[in-house]
C-alpha cells in the first residue's frame, strides 16, 4: 500500500501519517526502488491503534508511551488516568450547566441584569441598586461591582456582596449627593456633606475592603479615575470616616462599661 492508500484505509490523512513518522509513533516502512513507501498489514494495524488511542483523548506523547510497551501493561494505567480526567470534566460540565439553568430561567423571566451573567449574590444586590436607573453614580456602582464579582475570590465576594446589600436599601439620597459633585471643586462643603452621608450608610465591615491611595495601581486607580475629582474625594473621605466612627463607638462602649463598674 502507498501512503494515500493506508491513510484512506485507516481513516486518517497522509499528512497525519507523515507526522506520526516524524514523531516516531509509526516506523518508516521499506521503500521501493522508486523511493515510494510501501506499507503492509502490520503498519495498518499500528496506525489504526494510534488513531483509536488519540480518539480516546490521549496526547501523542502518551500514545508513544503506550506503544513502547509491547505487553500493553501501561495502557491500562493510561486509560484509567484518562477515565478519571473525563470524570472530572463531566463534573465541571454538570456544574456549569446547573448554573446556566439558573441564569437561563432568570433571563426568560426578565430578571437577569444587564451585567449578567453574575453571581446570585450580586444579582440580588443589583436588584436594589437598579431601583435608581437615573443616577450616574449608581451606574458606576453596578459596573465596579460586576468587575469585583469576577476578580475577587469567592469567599471575599460573598462577604462583600453581603455588606453592600445593607447599603443598597438606604443609599438613594447618597447617590444624589454624589451625582451633584460633578464639576464641583474638591474643597466645596458639599464634598464633606456627601462623605458623611456615605459613611453613615457604609457598614463597619467595609473597612476590610478599603481602597489604597491613588497612584498605587490596580483596581483602586481604575475606580477613582472614573469619578469626578470631588466625587473621588468624597468617597475617600467616607472610607476614612468609617474606621474613625468604629473607634469612637468602641470608646463609648468602654466608657459605658466603666460607668457600670463604678456604680457596682
Amino acid at each position: 500500500m502507498r501512503i494515500g492508500e493506508i491513510a484512506a484505509l485507516v481513516g486518517v490523512t497522509p499528512r497525519a501519517v507523515r507526522h506520526y513518522h516524524h514523531l516516531g509513533l509509526l516506523p518508516e516502512p521499506a521503500r521501493l526502488a522508486n523511493g515510494y513507501r510501501e506499507y503492509g498489514i502490520r503498519d495498518a494495524v499500528l496506525l489504526a491503534r494510534v488513531r483509536r488511542l488519540t480518539e480516546l483523548g490521549l496526547g501523542l506523547d502518551e500514545v508513544r508511551d503506550v506503544l513502547a510497551d509491547d505487553a500493553g501493561r501501561e495502557l491500562v494505567e493510561v486509560l484509567e488516568e484518562l477515565d478519571a480526567d473525563l470524570a472530572r470534566q463531566e463534573a465541571v460540565v454538570r456544574e456549569r450547566r446547573a448554573r446556566l439553568a439558573g441564569l437561563l430561567g432568570a433571563a426568560r423571566a426578565g430578571r437577569l441584569p444587564a451585567e449578567g451573567p453574575v453571581s446570585p449574590e450580586l444579582a440580588a444586590l443589583l436588584a436594589g441598586v437598579g431601583e435608581l436607573p437615573d443616577s450616574p453614580m449608581a451606574v458606576k456602582d453596578r459596573e465596579i461591582l460586576a468587575l469585583l464579582d469576577t476578580v475577587v475570590p469567592e469567599a471575599e465576594r460573598i462577604r462583600l456582596m453581603g455588606l453592600m446589600r445593607e447599603v443598597a436599601g438606604s443609599a438613594g439620597h447618597v447617590y444624589g449627593l454624589l451625582d451633584a459633585l460633578v464639576g464641583v471643586p474638591v474643597d466645596d462643603p458639599r464634598v464633606e456633606e456627601a462623605a458623611r452621608a456615605l459613611a453613615a450608610v457604609l457598614p463597619d465591615g467595609i473597612g476590610g475592603f478599603e481602597l489604597p491611595a491613588a497612584g498605587s495601581g490596580g483596581l483602586a486607580d481604575v475606580f477613582f479615575a472614573d469619578l469626578a475629582p470631588a466625587q473621588a474625594a468624597a468617597v475617600r473621605r467616607a472610607l476614612a470616616l468609617v474606621p474613625a466612627r468604629r473607634a469612637r463607638e468602641g470608646e463609648r462602649g468602654r466608657e459605658g462599661e466603666g460607668v457600670g463598674d463604678d456604680g457596682a
